[in-house]
């Protein structure tokens, strides 16, 4: 059975993470950004709904055929083709608790913050958010068929279960949220994101409007499992995350063997830039497989 542990935030003194440095390898070439549409819902694949309980919450999930989808069997990860979002991982399942947790604890709020979901896959966190009351939740991931024929659909299924419901919960769901979704890799991902704060370089609507830029919460499971990723992944947090109370909730495992990547890795690099600080939130450990964390990133 897990361990699903709470870490003392005095951990995050120090991180002493500095020693783990790794040489790049080039992505191969991605599909260009886009936004995919609700419309745009596969109409071809079935996709078998299942409920996820999760100490106490419930949510909705879509089982899909990566065979039926992908024509691929009996593979997670084809790089450049397929990210693994069809799949369930172990790490979108600790993001959730995490959240229910710092909720419960008084250490977070979602209501009317703007949420971005960054290699959502099925979308469970990113899902608990519209759930909770955020104004804004925009779902990016790798593969466009992931969001059509697995995404949309569990949104669609959990925000209609919520409405319905009777439960004293119910007021806590904002049935207006804004969902978006967006395909492609991260290297262009701001191009396309509502929600980027300008830089020195130049401006965004939001700039001009006189509101407030980038997202107030991004949320990522299981997305830093590739070395030459990191780089990219962690310039696109930089950009679209809210300053100066902006906040993100990564879910890893420790070390992804056999690929090079992991929550150690990432913020070995966030640390070198100097720009956002860690806190430990959670651990888990079963014993017999790889540990995984979830973490709290915030500006210094």
């Amino acid at each position: 059975m897990d361990s699903f542990r709470f870490v003392d935030e005095s951990a995050e003194s120090k991180l002493g993470l500095s020693f783990l440095e790794f040489p790049e390898k080039p992505l191969p070439p991605s599909p260009p950004c886009l936004e995919v549409f609700p419309s745009q819902v596969s109409s071809i694949t079935k996709c078998t709904v299942e409920t996820v309980n999760l100490d106490g919450l419930s949510l909705l999930k879509g089982r899909v055929s990566t065979q039926e989808v992908f024509a691929l069997s009996d593979l997670d990860l084809v790089p450049g083709k397929y990210e693994g979002g069809l799949k369930l991982w172990e790490g979108s399942l600790d993001l959730v608790k995490a959240l229910h947790t710092e909720l419960q604890d008084g250490k977070l709020s979602i209501t009317g913050k703007r949420v971005l979901e960054l290699g959502c896959g099925h979308g469970l966190p990113g899902i608990f958010a519209c759930l909770k009351g955020a104004s804004v939740v925009h779902f990016q991931d790798f593969n466009s068929e992931v969001l059509q024929c697995l995404t949309i659909p569990n949104v669609n299924e959990n925000m209609q279960k919520k409405s319905e419901s009777s439960s004293t919960d119910a007021t806590e769901c904002n049935c207006e949220v804004e969902t978006r979704f967006f395909a492609g890799d991260w290297n262009d991902m701001h191009r396309i994101l509502p929600h980027v704060r300008g830089d020195e370089c130049g401006s965004n609507r939001e700039q001009e409007l006189g509101q407030p830029e980038g997202y107030d919460i991004i949320l990522m499971a299981e997305t830093v499992y590739s070395i030459s990723s990191l780089p990219v992944l962690y310039k696109l947090i930089k950009k679209c995350l809210s300053r100066p109370h902006g906040v993100v909730y990564m879910a890893a495992k420790k070390h992804y063997f056999g690929v090079g990547g992991g929550s150690r890795r990432f913020l070995s690099l966030m640390e070198k830039d100097g720009a956002l600080a860690a806190t430990p939130i959670v651990e888990v450990a079963d014993g017999s497989s790889n540990v995984r964390e979830v973490w709290k990133l915030h500006y210094k």
